[in-house]
C-alpha cells in the first residue's frame, strides 16, 4: 500500500521538501558546465524560433532556416563587439597617461589618509597588500568564469542549432511526458513561456540600447573621456537586475577622477545616471521589457543573488527569466498557486490574518440568535 508524502505530517513533507531542494542545488552545481550552456541555448532557440518558422514559409528547408537565423544572430553580436573593441583601442592608447595620473592620484589620497587617520603609508601599503592577497581567490573564480563564458560561446551555436532543428521531438516529449488530460495545461505553460522569454529578451536588447544612448550622452555631455565605451558597458552591467546598475556608476566615476581636476564632473555624473535609472526603472522597464509575467523586486534581487550563488556571473543573467517560466508553471498548479503569487507583482489590498480577525469581530458583536424564553 503506497502512502503519498502529502498525507503525512507536516514535519515530514518539510523534511522531504528540504532533501529534495538540497539535491537540486547539489545536482545545479555538480552539472554548472553542461546545464549553463544548454540554458542560454534554450533562450536563444525560442528568441530565433519565430525568425526560424518565418524563413520556413518561405519554402526554405529546416536546416537552412536556422542557420540564415543563427548567421543573422552572429552578425549583429560581431558588430557590437567590433564597435566596442574600437573604443577599446583608443583607451588603451591612453592607458599609460591614465596610470600615471591614477599614481598621482593614490599618492595624494595616502598622504591624505596619513595626514587625517595618522595611519603610516608604509601601513596603508602593508594592508593594500593583504587585502590584494585575499583577493587572489576571487580573481581565480573570475578566470574561471570568463574561461567558462568562453565555452558556452563556443558551445551555443551547436546546441541553438540541435534545439531548433529536433524542436518537434523535444515538444512531442513534453507532451507526452504528462498524461493526456493535462494537455491543455502543458499547451499552455509552454505558449506563455515562450512569450515570456522572447518578449524578455527582445525588451532587454531595446532598453539595453537606450541606456546606452543615454549614458554615452550624459558623458559626451560632461566631458567624460572614453564616454561611449563607459556607457555601453553601464549598459550591459545594467542587465544585471537592480545591482549592475549600482556597480556601472564606479566606472564613470573612477574615469572623471583620473582624468579631470575636482569633483563637479563626479557629482554630475551621479546626478546623471540616477536620473538615467530613474527614468529605466519607471519608464523603460514596465514598458519595453515588461511581458506577462511580472517578478516582483523583493524576488528579483533575492534571486539574482542565489543565481549567483549558484552559477556566478552566468546564473544573474539566467535568473530573472528562469524564474518566469518557474511563475508560469507554478500558476498552473494547484497546489503551488501560492508560490506563483508570492513570485508575482500583484500586491493585495488586505491580507488573509485581517480578514479572518475582522471577520471574528463581527461574530462577537453580532447578536445571540438563541430563542429569548419569556417567564409566564
Amino acid at each position: 500500500m503506497s502512502v503519498k508524502i502529502k498525507d503525512q505530517p507536516f514535519y515530514i513533507q518539510s523534511t522531504a521538501v528540504l532533501f529534495g531542494l538540497i539535491l537540486l542545488v547539489y545536482v545545479l552545481i555538480q552539472l554548472a558546465d553542461i546545464l549553463v550552456p544548454l540554458a542560454f541555448a534554450a533562450f536563444l532557440a525560442i528568441l530565433l524560433n519565430p525568425l526560424c518558422n518565418r524563413l520556413q514559409r518561405y519554402k526554405i528547408p529546416k536546416g537552412i532556416s536556422i542557420a540564415i537565423a543563427m548567421l543573422i544572430m552572429i552578425l549583429c553580436v560581431a558588430t557590437v563587439f567590433y564597435f566596442l573593441s574600437t573604443q577599446i583601442i583608443q583607451f588603451g592608447d591612453s592607458l599609460p597617461t591614465l596610470q600615471k595620473k591614477f599614481e598621482e592620484i593614490t599618492i595624494d589620497l595616502k598622504n591624505w589618509i596619513q595626514g587625517t587617520f595618522g595611519v603610516e603609508i608604509t601601513k596603508q601599503e602593508q594592508m593594500l597588500k593583504d587585502a590584494l592577497n585575499n583577493s587572489q581567490a576571487i580573481l581565480g573564480r573570475t578566470v574561471n568564469s570568463v574561461l567558462g563564458t568562453l565555452a558556452i560561446i563556443f558551445l551555443l551555436p551547436v546546441y541553438i542549432f540541435l534545439m531548433l532543428f529536433y524542436k518537434s521531438l523535444i515538444l512531442n516529449f513534453l507532451y507526452e511526458v504528462f498524461s493526456e488530460e493535462n494537455s491543455k495545461k502543458v499547451s499552455d505553460v509552454l505558449s506563455e513561456t515562450k512569450t515570456a522569454i522572447q518578449s524578455y529578451i527582445v525588451g532587454l536588447l531595446i532598453e539595453m540600447i537606450i541606456v546606452a544612448a543615454m549614458n554615452s550622452t550624459a558623458l559626451i555631455l560632461l566631458g567624460v573621456k572614453y564616454g561611449i565605451l563607459i556607457g555601453c558597458i553601464g549598459a550591459i552591467l545594467n542587465l544585471i537586475p537592480y545591482l549592475g546598475g549600482i556597480i556601472a556608476i564606479a566606472l564613470p566615476v573612477l574615469m572623471a577622477t583620473v582624468t579631470k581636476d575636482g569633483y563637479s564632473t563626479q557629482l554630475g555624473v551621479i546626478v546623471a545616471y540616477i536620473v538615467i535609472q530613474f527614468i529605466d526603472n519607471n519608464i523603460l522597464v514596465p514598458r519595453i521589457v515588461s511581458s506577462k509575467v511580472q517578478i516582483n523586486a523583493l524576488m528579483s534581487i533575492i534571486v539574482v543573488l542565489l543565481g549567483n550563488a549558484l552559477w556566478g556571473l552566468s546564473g544573474m543573467f539566467l535568473s530573472i527569466p528562469f524564474v518566469a517560466v518557474l511563475k508560469i508553471v507554478f500558476d498552473r498548479i494547484d497546489d503551488l498557486k501560492p508560490w506563483g503569487k508570492l513570485l508575482g507583482d500583484n500586491i493585495p489590498t488586505h491580507h488573509k490574518g485581517d480578514l479572518w480577525r475582522s471577520r471574528n469581530r463581527r461574530k462577537a458583536v453580532l447578536p445571540s440568535k438563541e430563542p429569548i424564553i419569556k417567564k409566564p
